[in-house]
């Protein structure tokens, strides 16, 4: 994370934020580097501030952002990052940019990344956000996410934080090989992650915990304004 960001500001939450990485410790979470990135973002400055107080920014639950939206608890950030398997460097699609939190993280594990968001004002926050936190090596463009960003592949990591009932096949497509996406798959009342990995020009498809995200929506045009 940059120095721009204002140590006032992080005063009252560091034992909140200390407490969340004990919390993900206790739930298995023993990869050491997503850890140490997830405890460099201040979580609560990308929650919108009309949305900030609604819930404890560093409670393991997620959080409302606006426009029917959440920012995904943290274990299910930490653990999705952990899958993904992120080194520096790396080019990374992101779908559902949202408030831009998975992005920081992203971002503090030195990956290039490309987000896609379908909502502008949640692309325009995220960017704000992300820009007055001092952070670059990004992209963002507002669109629709089942369509990837098909100009800048391929990607050697996917990520989606958005749940579509099958996976996208453009979105495998748009992988790289060898490459590894991770999302949720099904409809809201039966949703899987899943990790999708490409070696060799094959593709195997391997099924985890159960979850529960917002639908993937289609609609819209990829507009990049970044």
């Amino acid at each position: 994370m940059s120095s721009t960001v204002n140590a006032d500001e992080m005063r009252g939450y560091r034992e909140s934020a200390a407490r969340m990485i004990k919390v993900l410790g206790m739930y298995g979470i023993s990869d050491r580097v997503v850890l140490d990135a997830v405890s460099r973002v201040p979580r609560h400055l990308f929650i919108p501030e009309e949305h900030r107080f609604q819930a404890d920014p560093y409670g393991d639950h997620p959080c409302p952002i606006g426009h029917g939206q959440t920012i995904s608890q943290p274990f299910i950030v930490a653990y999705m990052t952990s899958m993904l398997g992120v080194k520096p460097g790396l080019r990374v699609l992101e779908v559902g940019t949202g408030c831009g939190y998975q992005t920081a993280v992203l971002l503090e594990l030195e990956a290039r990344v490309y987000s896609i968001e379908l909502v502008p004002d949640l692309s325009e926050h995220s960017v704000g956000t992300l820009s007055a936190l001092g952070y670059s090596g990004f992209r963002a463009a507002v669109g629709d996410g089942f369509k990837g960003w098909p100009s800048e592949q391929p990607f050697d990591r996917i990520i989606v934080s958005c749940a579509p009932v099958n996976i996208p096949e453009t979105l495998v497509e748009q992988l790289a090989d060898p490459g590894v996406m991770v999302l949720p798959v099904g409809p809201s009342h039966n949703q899987r992650l899943v990790r999708v990995k490409k070696e060799e020009g094959r593709v195997t498809v391997v099924e985890d915990i159960p979850v529960r995200f917002v639908p993937m929506i289609s609609g819209g045009r990829l507009s990049d304004p970044s």
